[in-house]
């Protein structure tokens, strides 16, 4: 049996070759990025394992099964980016990492909040050019601080904990209330009153029909002016080109980004010899008070370890007929 990884990094097969997989499956990987033009590189693979900005919209499902694929395993827990009616109709299985290293992406978001708030982006780069002065380098104590977490699933919780350990009070945004938040003291509130109350608020919710442009011109209007806000999630939870007219009038006071709406086009690569296209990005990344990074949040080393074996298992119990992890439409 052979498997064709697209999206593939230097990580990814190190990760992947490292893991134990079934006897008899061939792992081959490509850095291009799955779109309906690349879609014929996958010609007589059954497995086309894919990441969270390859394409899998109909006409890319239609030509890996007229290839012979009859499996598409992520390596990631976001399915968001696959047409399931489609992988349905076409006969295809469609299998996931529900969970790898929560902690990965809650340590991520709690660095990001560090990093802005005690300006450590902007002194870094002082100290290297010989400035040592403090000016505009003023945070505040995280301790006591309201934090509102949208979103207590594995990572939201893991997020929560960090958080209470620094001694913040946690409000909670989530359809289904989790125990767990609510024993760290999390008082779970309806989202508008959460926004208002919160000086820290970071996303860890799904991707969803529901939560599509969940932070827009409307809910930005109403968290405190000053405040924080975290992306760790997805791009589209948040309506971009509404951050620009926060920042700009001072009432978002702090933004860290790891996800961007349009990031398929330019996140995992160099692109540092290019004119950047995006203009609301670059726009972005001219304040001050903004960290992007670009979707490393899952980037450690138990992380990948832990893609890279559910990915192999989800394949190898596929195989036999007992599918694990399945994504159903």
């Amino acid at each position: 049996m052979r498997a064709l990884f697209f999206s593939s990094q230097t990580y990814d097969q190190e990760s992947f070759r490292a893991a134990p997989a079934m006897e008899g499956l061939s792992l081959n990987f490509q850095a291009a990025r799955l779109t309906e033009a690349t879609a014929t590189l996958a010609a007589g693979h059954e497995v086309v394992c894919a990441f969270i900005n390859d394409e899998l919209s109909a006409p890319v499902l239609e030509r890996l099964a007229a290839g012979g694929t009859r499996l598409i395993a992520l390596r990631s827990a976001g399915y968001n980016h696959i047409d399931l009616k489609a992988a349905q109709r076409l006969g295809l299985s469609v299998v996931r990492v529900p969970a790898y290293s929560p902690h990965a992406v809650a340590e991520h978001a709690v660095a990001l909040i560090l990093a802005l708030n005690r300006r450590l982006h902007r002194a870094y780069n002082r100290t290297r050019e010989g400035d040592f002065s403090l000016h505009g380098l003023t945070g505040f104590d995280l301790y006591g601080k309201t934090v509102g977490v949208i979103g207590t699933g594995q990572i939201g919780l893991a997020f929560a904990r960090i958080m209470a350990g620094f001694g913040c009070q946690l409000l909670a945004y989530d359809p289904f209330p989790s125990p767990q938040m609510q024993a760290l003291g999390a008082r779970y509130l309806p989202l508008p009153e959460l926004l208002a109350q919160a000086h820290i608020v970071s996303l860890h919710c799904p991707l969803t029909e529901q939560t599509h442009h969940l932070i827009n011109q409307q809910s930005l209007a109403l968290m405190q002016r000053g405040s924080m806000l975290i992306n760790t999630g997805r791009g589209a939870l948040v309506d971009t080109p509404a951050l620009s007219d926060a920042l700009k009038s001072g009432h978002l006071g702090y933004l860290g980004l790891d996800v961007y709406e349009e990031e398929a086009q330019l996140f995992f690569e160099d692109r540092s010899d290019q004119p950047l296209q995006d203009d609301v990005l670059a726009r972005l990344l001219t304040y001050p008070n903004v960290i992007i990074t670009a979707h490393q949040a899952f980037l450690t080393r138990e992380a990948l370890a832990a893609i890279a074996e559910t990915t192999l298992e989800n394949i190898a119990r596929w195989a036999v007929g007992n599918p694990q992890n399945l994504v159903e439409g």
